[in-house]
């Protein structure tokens, strides 16, 4: 059996297929799942984007709704930048339908747009993210560009196009060739991996503790103005904070008194 078809074949009895926004071509529900999963594990994810999702089915119901309305639903997701950013991308296709250039869109770069094609159009475009890379960083033996990345998905994905080539290198990643360990015995490419392993160097990016950072502090200030929808005085709350919340575009403030946007 050759190493592609191996492949395939794990990816048909391996693959996450039951994450729900599979489920759907549709991509306004695949945008938001992918914009949840930014930085964010998929179990949370799993928690949070059905009640997201049921309550905002489509761009335009998002889009009719103030950004504090998505901010609220975003609940302690996290980083909820990104709830702005998906309100403010549901407006302008709301407004103007969807770009043919996806990343003309607020908080969409180059993976998240070639995602949704491959996904929900079914092109036949490679898209990078970090389970991927990780997968053909330690396959090639080295470390890779973005456009490098994108060639070698191309080439240790075949025959798989476009949906299943990415679906089944993220989940490769994200299942066997993890972060923490790689489960050579079970990896469909193990036979012409050139490290099969972990890649000589290779080291975990390190998020900074949440206990005491600033983040913290945001977060503190965003679940106040969540649970005071009317507003709160700016004495009550942590001034810095505040302010980089405004600056973000995440909470408003007149005349002394801060509350969602």
């Amino acid at each position: 059996m050759t190493r592609a078809a191996s492949l395939a074949d794990w990816y048909v009895q391996h693959g996450r297929h039951e994450l729900p926004w599979r489920a759907t071509r549709d991509r306004w529900p695949v945008l938001v799942s992918e914009v949840m999963l930014q930085q964010t594990q998929v179990s949370r994810v799993l928690d949070a984007w059905p009640g997201f999702i049921g309550r905002f089915p489509t761009a335009d119901s998002m889009a009719s709704e103030p950004p504090g309305a998505v901010i609220t639903e975003w609940g302690r997701l996290g980083y909820p930048r990104r709830a702005r950013r998906l309100w403010e991308a549901s407006a302008k296709i709301a407004d103007e339908g969807w770009p043919a250039d996806l990343e003309e869109l607020p908080g969409v770069g180059r993976y998240t747009a070639r995602a949704l094609l491959a996904q929900c159009d079914d092109r036949d475009v490679p898209a990078v993210e970090v389970n991927v890379r990780r997968v053909l960083q330690r396959a090639e033996g080295s470390v890779l560009t973005e456009r490098a990345c994108e060639t070698a998905m191309r080439r240790w994905g075949e025959p798989l196009t476009g949906r299943d080539r990415l679906l089944a290198l993220m989940d490769l990643g994200a299942t066997v060739c993890t972060a923490r360990d790689a489960e050579c015995p079970r990896c469909p490419l193990t036979d012409r991996c050139a490290t099969r392993g972990v890649l000589p160097g290779e080291t975990r990016a390190k998020q900074a503790p949440y206990r005491g950072s600033f983040r913290e502090r945001r977060g503190i200030v965003m679940r106040r103005l969540r649970s005071h929808r009317s507003g709160i005085s700016t004495d009550d709350l942590d001034g810095m904070a505040l302010s980089s919340l405004v600056e973000d575009g995440l909470a408003v403030v007149s005349r002394g008194w801060a509350r969602l946007p």
